[in-house]
């Protein structure tokens, strides 16, 4: 719990560092994006990897590695006198987390069965979110006393804390006859995953398709086509073996989280960032009106990780995004004159009830899916389409995230309005696909 809370740590302090970073270093729209995407591109394409690296080599030891190189990379991006360095630094915090997320997770599924591993999953995604709602507060109040780079400082002590604690308590697992990771296809998935989003990060930030542009993202998607084809040759060596996708449930499990996912990471970034530039909050006011987010979802997950066990993922998962796509329409009522709980405050707490019946739900569905053998592969795969949603959205927001005053709050609206569509469009989806779920496997 504590390795995997580096990332959400990290997530959402930087959410409300980005204004004080892109003014350091005089960045534009397009530099803003890649603050964030430079961690999130070697994430999603690699969680792939780490997940089966881990079944294959250790959980604990993989797990470990990434712990220390997420903490370097912290102490790197703390000391970056440029913003290439920075990039660089956030590129390696991606690799580390890319190692440490699934093993993580995995842990879990290996040491737990039954309703217990639903408690255990429950408990694990409230930890998250605890770091979460801590995160923001404690990051803002770096920013405006001490300066962005202490929000990487922070890492450090939660890092090694965390490979103590695994070295001398996380028991190790793993599945020796697993096949080894796939090379060829992480390459292809991370320079397609990267094209792509170098295409539509440079769209978006100067709101034209130039050839440039035009080329490079549709270079991308040739390569994740290659990458499919590839995966279908391998078969079961493959990184992601296709044949888990024969599912109904499984299908719809992954189109959920791309949509869901890659909505509220829009809105996570798109939210502090317009109340800072445009309603004038400081860091720390911007931190703390985020805080119900992380609060409610670490309130209700546990309890919900414990339902869908006992009655399965189908209402849950249908019931929370659309509370949280109503909780999206409200967005459009956040003006800058506005008092904060009345507009503010309002839309962020609808959208954390939809998560928090979302969440555990969604996550212990994914591992339920899949066979014993292959839990490392599915987390992995789930947290890489989360990651790769908030990867698609947050490269298309560049058209928002230039604009200024008024016309940002507008921005922020229209965003709030597509954010709506895509949750909703996720209730579907789980009701659609979902059915009758059989119980969990095995027992507390």
């Amino acid at each position: 719990m504590l390795a995997s809370s580096l990332s959400f740590i990290d997530g959402s302090v930087l959410n409300v560092a980005l204004p004080a970073i892109a003014g350091s270093f005089g960045a534009h729209a397009a530099e803003v994006q890649w603050v964030m995407n430079a961690f999130t591109l070697p994430l999603s394409a690699l969680l792939l990897i780490g997940g089966a690296a881990g079944d294959l080599y250790g959980r604990k030891r993989v797990m470990l590695w990434g712990i220390a190189l997420f903490t370097a990379a912290s102490a790197l991006c703390a000391v970056a006198p440029g913003l290439g360095f920075l990039l660089a630094g956030r590129a390696l915090q991606g690799l580390g987390a890319a190692m440490l997320l699934p093993n993580s997770l995995a842990t879990l599924s290996a040491a737990f069965a039954g309703e217990a591993r639903g408690r255990a999953v429950g408990i694990w995604a409230a930890a998250g979110a605890v770091a979460g709602a801590i995160a923001p507060l404690i990051g803002g109040w770096l920013v405006d006393r001490a300066g962005w780079p202490f929000i990487f400082v922070i890492n450090l002590p939660v890092g090694a804390a965390a490979i103590a604690l695994g070295w001398f308590f996380v028991p190790e697992s793993r599945n020796d006859s697993r096949a080894p990771p796939d090379w060829p296809g992480a390459a292809l998935a991370t320079i397609g995953l990267g094209a792509l989003t170098w295409g539509l990060t440079a769209w978006s930030a100067t709101k034209r398709f130039d050839a440039e542009a035009w080329a490079t993202a549709t270079g991308g998607i040739a390569l994740l086509v290659l990458f499919i084809f590839v995966e279908r040759r391998k078969r079961g060596k493959a990184m992601i073996p296709l044949d888990m996708f024969g599912s109904k449930a499984f299908v719809g499990l992954t189109l959920l989280t791309f949509l869901l996912y890659g909505a509220l990471g829009g809105l996570m970034l798109l939210l502090p960032y317009t109340l800072i530039e445009a309603a004038h909050y400081t860091a720390t006011e911007a931190g703390l009106a985020v805080i119900p987010f992380p609060v409610l979802v670490a309130a209700g997950s546990p309890l919900m990780g414990r339902i869908a066990a006992r009655i399965g993922p189908r209402w849950p998962l249908t019931i929370g995004p659309a509370i949280v796509a109503a909780g999206y329409a409200l967005g459009v009522r956040i003006d800058a004159e506005g008092s904060y709980w009345t507009t503010v405050l309002p839309p962020i707490v609808v959208v954390s009830l939809g998560m928090a019946l979302a969440v555990a739900p969604l996550t212990t569905a994914v591992l339920s899916a899949v066979d014993e053998q292959h839990v490392g592969t599915a987390s992995g795969l789930n947290s890489a389409v989360s990651r790769a949603g908030g990867l698609i959205v947050v490269a298309l927001l560049g058209a928002v995230i230039s604009l200024q005053g008024g016309a940002l709050i507008e921005g922020l609206h229209d965003a709030a309005l597509v954010g709506a569509v895509l949750a909703f469009a996720s209730a579907l989806i789980a009701f659609a696909t979902l059915g009758r779920v059989r119980p969990s496997r095995g027992t507390a």
